[in-house]
């Protein structure tokens, strides 16, 4: 069980407080508010549904006598005060429990119906103390380690000179990883709150997944790599303020604007810029050994055997279970692995450089007030590694979430190769022959990851990208090279006339 005591001073502190929660709620919370009458109570609800809203002159009304309040944000939350109900079953009739089916509740006076209360729910006792007030925190792990880390963060803020920032919902992403704004004297940063990844399930020697696929597992890839690529003379983002133990950053904000219009279709000029980013980057030496900034050095690893191995093996872990409904064979699994220990030895004489591994549309920003590439502005770049060059092209030429058209994803490589063959001594042929093992590599990766986002994480959105990502690999294998592979996924069915 989680607990904790915080002191308010006032109402500012009561209403930043109501902004720091809105940060730890998720669907299915229940928040109960208990204390006396201004005590605080209502404050913080107000505060914390405006922060939800990201407007902080929304009407909040009191729900004394609705009983309760509804609001359809990006977390729905319902309002309710039940200090005027005369028996617990009436909150079956207010849709208490539909309500926290996909939202939060914030619930006033539930001394009126405790029993009738899950079980599992945060509770915040307001006291007054002086000119200010005293909350009390109780609730489940679960719920408390979200309550803790983010008022982790209003400290690391307040350390930082910032303690009356207001913090925001960004985004976050398909990983632990979320982003906030933070507003704070007349500017906007963005606050990256990474935790540590918490190991997973030993797969091999020893190692979890993370381990063999070079995930970052904290925040000092990030920092050396953005201070690498800025050194490089590309658009990365500053870090401001950091606490590399517990993962929290406070760094520049490179703007909103992405690659894509405003009806989600690729912009071509801008993915030109991202590929003119490219050929800048791989033109330069290759630095494997960084420093963090703290006196330390990070080593960027290599996208080796086990990395790509791992990788793919999703496919066969995730994918291929979910299209036939039955665990792929083990002779069928061996063959795959045999196929791809191959191409991976094929790329042993490939170009390599800085793979920044998640170079697309999510993680790139526009910045039209720059000019050439620096207005290309370049994020999510903690999983880099050395591998070949021909990763990242693949990543952006096939944007996994964007449909580009043939004519276009021509002119981007054609760009890239291009630009490359003007800056040195470059292998067309090489290149494209990486460049097709890469694709496929990436696409086998992601087909897999799509179910599993679906399957394990209760994240279904991510399969609309499922036909595109089979379309892309179609395109990756119709190189000589990766006949292997084209009939293994025939045979598999990955590639039937169904897919």
């Amino acid at each position: 069980m989680y607990t904790a005591t915080i002191q308010l001073a006032d109402e500012a502190e009561t209403i930043r407080f109501g902004e720091d929660l809105a940060r730890a709620v998720r669907p299915g919370d229940l928040i109960a508010l208990s204390g006396d009458l201004g005590a605080g109570k209502s404050t913080f609800a107000r505060a914390l549904i405006r922060a939800v809203a990201d407007d902080e002159f929304l009407e909040v009304p009191s729900p004394t006598f609705t009983l309760v309040q509804s609001y359809a944000l990006r977390i729905p939350i319902a309002h309710f005060d039940l200090y005027r109900i005369a028996d617990a079953a009436e909150l079956d009739e207010l849709g208490l429990d539909e309500a926290l089916e996909d939202g939060v509740c914030l619930v006033e006076w539930p001394e009126r119906a405790t029993e009738a209360l899950p079980a599992a729910r945060l509770t915040l006792r307001f006291q007054h103390e002086g000119s200010g007030r005293r909350v009390e925190i109780e609730g489940p792990d679960e719920i408390g380690a979200r309550v803790g880390r983010t008022l982790d963060i209003r400290a690391f803020l307040s350390k930082a000179g910032l303690a009356v920032a207001r913090r925001r919902h960004l985004t976050g992403d398909a990983s632990i990883r979320a982003y906030e704004h933070v507003y704070a004297d007349g500017q906007r940063l963005v606050l990256m709150d990474s935790p540590r990844h918490t190991p997973g399930p030993i797969l091999a020697d020893g190692k979890y997944y993370q381990q063999i696929a070079h995930i970052a597992e904290d925040v000092r890839p990030f920092v050396a790599i953005a201070a690498h690529l800025g050194a490089r003379g590309l658009a990365a983002p500053a870090v401001y303020q950091r606490d590399l133990d517990r993962g929290i950053l406070l760094i520049e904000d490179l703007g909103q604007e992405g690659v894509l219009d405003d009806e989600g279709r690729p912009v071509a000029e801008r993915y030109l810029e991202s590929a003119g980013v490219l050929a800048t980057l791989h033109a330069q030496p290759m630095q494997r050994i960084l420093p963090v900034g703290d006196g330390t050095d990070y080593r960027i690893a290599d996208f080796d055997h086990d990395a790509m191995q791992i990788e793919v093996s999703l496919l066969t872990d995730w994918y291929l279970p979910w299209r036939t409904g039955a665990p792929a064979t083990d002779a069928l699994r061996a063959e795959y692995r045999a196929i791809w220990s191959d191409l991976v030895a094929t790329l042993a004489g490939a170009e390599k450089n800085l793979l920044l591994r998640d170079f697309h549309s999510p993680n790139i920003i526009w910045r039209p007030q720059a000019a050439g590439i620096d207005r290309v502005g370049i994020i999510d770049f903690q999983d880099a590694m050395i591998g070949p060059t021909a990763y990242d092209v693949a990543s952006l030429v096939q944007d996994a979430r964007v449909d580009i058209s043939k004519e276009l994803t021509g002119r981007i490589l054609d760009h890239y190769l291009t630009l490359r063959e003007g800056s040195g001594a470059f292998d067309r042929d090489a290149f494209l022959e990486a460049w097709h093992i890469m694709a496929a590599q990436r696409n086998c990766k992601l087909i897999g990851i799509w179910v599993r986002l679906m399957q394990r994480d209760g994240k279904p959105s991510y399969m609309k990208h499922m036909p595109r990502t089979l379309d892309n690999l179609r395109t990756a294998l119709v190189h000589p090279r990766l006949a292997p592979l084209h009939d293994w996924c025939r045979k598999a069915g990955i590639l039937s006339d169904e897919s």
